[in-house]
Order: C-alpha cells, then structure tokens, then sequence
C-alpha cells in the first residue's frame, strides 16, 4: 500500500493524459478512416475522417498526423463546424509536445463551437474545456482540472444522461480523486461510469479504461480480489484485439495487481509484455511508469544498485519527470534509495533537490528532514564521541546533586502536581466552553442550511410554476383567442354587410389588444428574453416595459456578463422587476434611474426615484413585497439597503453572483 502510494501522483499524471479514446480493434477504425478519404464521399465527410486519423496517429508518427491535420483543414474552409474542429483537433495533435499551443487552439476551439448550436457540438465543447484543464495541469495543479471537470465538462454533457462521454468525465474524475485518497467517492464516480457505459457502450474504450480505472482504484487500497473482477472484465474486452495499443494500460493494470497481492515474480512478465505494447506505440509515459515499478520490485528484492540504475534512467529519459509532482517523488525515492546504500552524501544532493521542489507544500517538514540526513553525514565519525562526553557530564552532574536529590525530587514532585491540578482544571473549563461555543455554531449553521433549502425550494417552485403559467398563458390561451380572432375574421368577411362590419371589427380590435395583453403578462411571468439573449437584455426589455409617456426609465447597464448560474440571473430579474413594480404602482415619480454593474462576483444595483417615498411598515400586510424582496437578497448571500422620503426612494443592493453553486 505505501509503494502504492508513492507512485499513485506518477500513474495519475500518466492515465489523465493518455486516454486518446481510440478504438479497441484499432486496424478495423483506421481502414474504415482511409476507405472514406479514399472515396467519393462530400467534403464534410472527408475533413472529419482527416481530423480522426490525424488523431490516431499522433504518438505513433507526428508528421503523418500533420499531414491528415492538414488536408482535414483543406476542405474546412468554408464550414463553420469543421473549422472549429480542426482547432480542436489540433490541440489534440500539439497535447504532448507543445502545451502551450494545444490550450491555444482548444480555447479557439471553443470559441468558434459556442458560436453553433446543436447536440454534437455541446460534446465538442466539453470536451475542449477538459483537455484545455490537462494543458493547464502542470501550471496550475490538479484542483484547477478539477474545476474544469466540475464546472464546465460535466454541467455540459449532463443533460444528456445516458451518454456515453458522461461515464468518461466520470471516470476521470474518479482518477483524481484516487489521487487523493478519495477511494469511496472514486468508486462512487466510477460506478456511475461503469452503469452508463455498460448500458450504452458495452463495447467502447471508455468502459475499458473505466474497469481498469476500478481496478487501479482497489490496488491502491490492497483489495486485489475486488480489483481482480475488474481486470476480468478488462481482459474480456481486449482480449479479442491483440494488436490494440490499449493493452498497454491493461498489462500495467495486471502489473498493480501482482504488486498488491504481493506477487512480484509474476508482476515482472507483465512489465515486459507492457513495455513490449508501450514502446512498439510510442507510449513514453507507460513505458516509463512500467520502469518504476520494475525499480519498485528490485528495492523490494534489495537488489539497489539494479534499482538505482532503473530510477537514473527514468530521469534521464525525461519524460515522467516534466511534472513537477513526478520529479519530487523521483528526488525523494533517489534520496531514501542512497540513504539505505549509505551513500549519505548523495543523499543529501537528492534530499535538497525535493526540498527545493516540496518548499510550498511543508517547507517546515522538509527543512527538519533536511537537517537530520545533512547531520546524519557530516557528524557520523564524531557521534560516539558526543555520547561519550555526555555519559560524561551526566555522571559529574549526577555526584554534585546526589545529596540534594530526595529533597528536589519532592519539591518537583509537589510543585508538577500542583500545575497539573491548575492546568487540568483549566483546560477542562476551556474545553467545556469551546465545546459549548462549537455546538451553538452547529446548530446555527444548520438552521442556515435548512432555511437555504427551504428558500431555494420556494423560489424553484415559484419560478417553475410562473414558467408553466406563462407557457400556457402564451402557447395555450393566448393561442386560441388568436385563432378565435381568425374564425371571427373569415366568418364576418361573408356573413355581414359592410355597413355592420365597422362595429364587428372595432370588437375584433378589442379582441387583439387582449391577446397582446394576455402575451405580455405571459413574457412577464417567464421572460424569454432572459434564456435566450441573457440578463443584460432581459433587464433592458424590462425598463422598456414599464416605461409610460408620464415615466422616463434610464436603465446603465455596466459589464455585465453571464459567467454565472441561469438560476442567480433569474433572481436578479425578479429582484429589479420587483422594485420597479412596485416604483410604478406607488411611487408616482416621474423618473426613474436603474443601474447594474458587476465586478468578479459582485453584483450590484442601484435604483432611484423621484417619487413621494414610502413608510417601511413592518406589518406583514403591508410590506410583503419587501419580505419576498428580502428573501431573494438573503439567497444571493447579498446586502440591501434602503433609504425613502417624500423626495424619492433610493434602493442600493449588493449580491453574489456564485452564491447557488
């Protein structure tokens, strides 16, 4: 388990990066690619088969995956979707050797598919963001790949539930949280993985690497029955592919299954199969991470000057080492490795090498540890001496105090008692209060909790309903009056005479001037302006709605943007309409200023009249608007303030734009 634990940060980094998704029975997909750029198919058709064998081929041969990458361009030009797919394509081609550019081009991925509008794009998008959260890693660590995964991927392709890339971002993020220990709530994730992926794509890489994920997974915890029925079913799928280069990860899957049941002469006839696949398909990172477990194997069996040399030409290779995180395990294992071959002084080299690395993690720790192997070296011919010198010292020490000792001894003895007394009394004083203090918190953070339910609830409820209400209002109602108003139109056209027809149609007005009416009280209840344009329309469409020729409304929009939840916009919607109803209906002003600025997660609005004021009666009847306004403040974690006399109101509000995650 603890060597487990050593190489756990290595496999992540290697696994995360690695799944290209290609087929198992990879002959059979690359065949089917070349049949179609080879035949008279339509553009569309070739440029995406270009873009997927120039991914096939990106470790194997670079300049031929170039090459496909740049014909699929070619016939690209003029389509709007295959564009936006040749820079997704071609992160994924620069996603080894150049990080740089491939979250260039994914970012410019997503740019050009937010601008198009179907399903296959929403998958595009997801996964643009998940590879961009791998070119970041290194750079900004795994919590940020995290987040991309949490908040961008997965909130993509989640509506689309049964789909077979949602078992893949859970898997990976079952990988990270592997990572961290997190062993419940990996198997959790991938089992989610493994039911979506079992239902709709039995026979798919993304269910492959799903088991072995849940095998790596048990390893780690040394269950290797549990990881055993994993690798089974692993096998099952690639068996019948024996030229796959995905059984490259099924052979380092094997190879931690021996590891763990603690087999290691059978662990090392899967290394060299592994490596055979690895190297044959240009798996650097596999290849490498089999040469640390074979290291891991020779220090077991106290083969160290072997396993020395397998960890130094790891590091020479270079590949592993690119992460941080790697190259400060491969310091630390060189360091513990010289140390037990009592090479102290190079021990010490590789020791400074990891602190310089771990310094913002434990600078403490490493420092400390840092000290005693640098002790450690330079003081081993004199140690005995020291002990000699303090037996020494102790011993004249021990004859000067012999004649005192009864005496001190009863005095310590006395005086230890009595602080022990004082302090325990204390501590127990202090104890009862925090644990006093620490329960009222709990139960207050609770009540908070409960009632942030309950609000949200409320506030869902009231927003579904008013969406129901104004889709039947407009779709339902609204649209038979206006038929009704057709049926009235063609019956009167050749039943009445012209001179009956001035009053018929003056109904027919009326009529008109309904429906319009019943529409904008539907627009009022759900605006859609809001879904579709975003908040800063929504809230322009508004001003303009409640504008009368007695009323100016000035509405100063400032930076706003949509970079948070539907939900909060929503709340900041109903938030203004509130204020400005009830300005309109009460205030008598005759102009109105609205302004809404946002910075970060900061939203701001501001809203100021010229009316005649009004009292902040705290009687239920009469402020329940303020009481419904309260509440939506008080969900958005937010602050209001009100001021109101016969000159004017003016209402300031501050809120949080991520307060709903």
């Amino acid at each position: 388990m603890k060597n487990h634990l050593i190489t756990i940060c290595i496999f992540l980094s290697t696994y995360v990066q690695s799944q290209q998704l290609i087929p198992l029975n990879e002959k059979s997909y690359s065949d089917s690619l070349k049949t179609v750029v080879n035949s008279k198919v339509d553009n569309n058709a070739k440029a995406n088969s270009y873009f997927l064998l120039s991914n096939f081929y990106r470790n194997t041969d670079s300049l031929l995956s170039k090459n496909y990458l740049e014909k699929g361009k070619a016939l690209s030009a003029k389509t709007p979707l295959n564009t936006a797919k040749y820079h997704y394509y071609e992160g994924w081609h620069f996603l080894e050797s150049n990080k740089e550019k491939a979250a260039a081009s994914f970012q410019k991925a997503i740019q050009e598919f937010s601008k198009i509008k179907t399903k296959e794009v929403d998958f595009y998008i997801a996964s643009s963001w998940y590879n961009y959260g791998v070119t970041q890693k290194n750079k900004e660590g795994y919590p940020f790949l995290v987040k991309i995964l949490v908040e961008k991927s997965i909130p993509q392709i989640e509506k689309y539930k049964d789909h077979k890339t949602l078992g893949q971002f859970y898997s990976q993020l079952a990988i990270i949280l592997t990572y961290n220990a997190e062993f419940a709530k990996a198997f959790e994730y991938n089992t989610k993985a493994i039911k979506i992926l079992e239902k709709n794509a039995p026979h798919s890489p993304e269910l492959f690497f799903a088991y072995l994920n849940t095998a790596s997974n048990f390893c780690y915890q040394a269950k290797g029955d549990e990881a055993k029925k994993y690798l089974d079913k692993a096998e099952k799928l690639i068996q019948p592919y024996p030229e796959s280069s995905s059984n490259t990860s099924f052979y380092y899957g094997k190879t931690l299954y021996f590891i763990t049941k603690q087999k290691n002469e059978e662990a090392l006839p899967m290394i060299e199969k592994g490596l055979i696949y690895a190297k044959k398909s240009n798996q650097n990172l596999l290849t490498q991470m089999f040469y640390m477990n074979k290291y891991d194997i020779l220090r077991k069996q106290n083969k160290l000057n072997e396993a020395k040399n397998v960890l130094e030409n790891i590091l020479s290779e270079k590949t592993l080492i690119i992460d941080a995180n790697n190259r400060k395990a491969f310091y630390n294992q060189l360091s513990s490795l010289n140390e037990q071959m009592g090479n102290l002084k190079e021990a010490l080299i590789w020791e400074k090498k990891y602190s310089k690395l771990n310094d913002s993690l434990s600078s403490e720790n490493v420092k400390l540890e840092l000290n005693t192997l640098e002790t450690k070296f330079r003081t081993s011919e004199k140690q005995k001496e020291i002990a000699n010198l303090n037996t020494e010292k102790a011993q004249k020490e021990l004859e000067i105090n012999k004649k005192n000792q009864y005496l001190w001894l009863l005095v310590f003895a006395s005086l230890f008692l009595l602080i022990l007394i004082i302090s325990i009394y204390f501590y127990t004083k202090k104890l009862a209060k925090e644990k006093e203090i620490n329960h009222s918190q709990k139960l207050k953070e609770i009540a908070q909790q409960e009632e942030l339910k309950i609000t949200k609830a409320i506030l869902e409820g009231e927003e579904k309903e008013r969406e129901r209400v104004g889709k039947d209002l407009h779709d339902g109602l609204g649209g038979m009056l206006a038929g009704v108003k057709i049926n009235f139109s063609a019956w009167a056209s050749q039943n009445l005479e012209s001179e009956n027809k001035q009053n018929f149609n003056e109904i027919l007005n009326q009529l008109d001037h309904s429906v319009s009416e019943l529409r904008n009280i539907a627009r009022n209840l759900m605006p859609e302006s809001l879904l579709k344009f975003g908040l800063e329309t929504a809230l322009k469409d508004l001003t303009e709605f409640y504008t009368r020729k007695d009323l100016h409304i000035d509405f100063q929009p400032i930076d706003i943007n949509t970079n948070f939840p539907l939900a909060v916009q929503i709340n900041i919607f109903r938030i203004v309409q509130e204020i400005l109803a009830n300005a309109v209906k009460h205030s008598e002003a005759k102009n109105i200023l609205l302004q809404c600025s946002q910075s970060d997660e900061v939203f701001l609005i501001t809203i100021e009249d010229d009316g005649k004021g009004f009292s902040q009666d705290p009687s239920p009847t009469k402020s329940m608007g303020l009481h419904n306004l309260k509440t939506r403040v008080d969900y958005l974690k937010g602050k209001m303030e009100i001021n109101s006399d016969d000159e004017g109101t003016a209402i300031n509000i501050e809120l949080n734009t991520h307060a709903i995650s």
